[in-house]
């Protein structure tokens, strides 16, 4: 009797209260003006608190670059983080702040890296590459896109696996990309449900299989804020937290 107690009413998996122990972020839209992410600098500020008051003490923020869409380069990618910085030091704010870009994969993408243009990048020496594609359609030259970044001296890193479509009930196919040395990104809100049922079971396929190397918030508003508050109570977060991600190392 006393045994099926304990397994009704504890002892329970410990729940994270923050993001600490994952200490840096990768993936989000911070930086004002650049996407369909913060569009002010207030609103830059306004997300920047929150993701500082939920444990984070590193901020990589990558805006799109996307063909003929959003046509931001380093230049302008990097004046964005110099004005953010000076905002977030004016308001005593204890975070270091970086930038790097969400690349879409596409033919001025494939065109930049054979051209030899310098792609933004983050973790230092290591030079990571963040990467998406269209989420209905795999791109035919996916693979070719891989190997060039690859031969310019970068680690290319697919953001959110988990929704793309086309590779859901794929998931022989979504691994094999790993052989080739592609590292994997999982939005942490896809732990949740938010962007759908399939993403978040692939995610979880993913984490399971320990196919995971960083966790990102991808944020671009305030509703990203409070799914990432629920993640944090999420079982399937705490899974991915004990996965030996790169998060930490940047």
């Amino acid at each position: 009797m006393w045994g099926s107690l304990k397994k009704l009413w504890g002892p329970k998996e410990p729940v994270t209260s923050s993001f600490a122990e994952l200490g840096a972020d990768m993936h989000s839209h911070l930086l004002p003006g650049l996407d369909d992410g913060a569009a002010t600098l207030e609103d830059s500020m306004e997300l920047l608190e929150s993701l500082v008051a939920m444990g984070f003490k590193k901020l990589c923020m990558t805006p799109h670059i996307m063909g003929d869409f959003y046509k931001n380069t380093p230049a302008s990618i990097r004046a964005k983080l110099q004005l953010v910085q000076e905002a977030a030091v004016a308001r005593g704010i204890q975070v270091e702040l970086s930038c790097a870009a969400e690349y879409y994969v596409d033919e001025w993408f494939f065109a930049a890296v054979q051209n030899g243009e310098e792609l933004l990048s983050f973790g230092g020496e290591r030079k990571y590459v963040l990467m998406e594609t269209s989420y209905m359609n795999e791109p035919s030259h996916l693979r070719q896109v891989i190997f060039a970044v690859q031969m310019a001296g970068y680690t290319p890193v697919l953001a959110h696996p988990e929704r793309y479509t086309y590779f859901f009930d794929r998931m022989e196919a979504l691994l094999s990309l790993r052989e080739t040395g592609v590292l994997f990104q999982i939005n942490i809100n896809s732990l949740t449900g938010y962007y759908s049922k399939q993403a978040k079971e692939v995610a979880r396929q993913l984490i399971q299989k320990k196919a995971v190397e960083f966790l990102g918030t991808d944020t671009h508003a305030m509703k990203h804020i409070n799914v990432l508050e629920r993640a944090l109570t999420e079982p399937l977060l705490q899974e991915a937290l004990k996965l030996p991600l790169l998060n930490s190392s940047l």
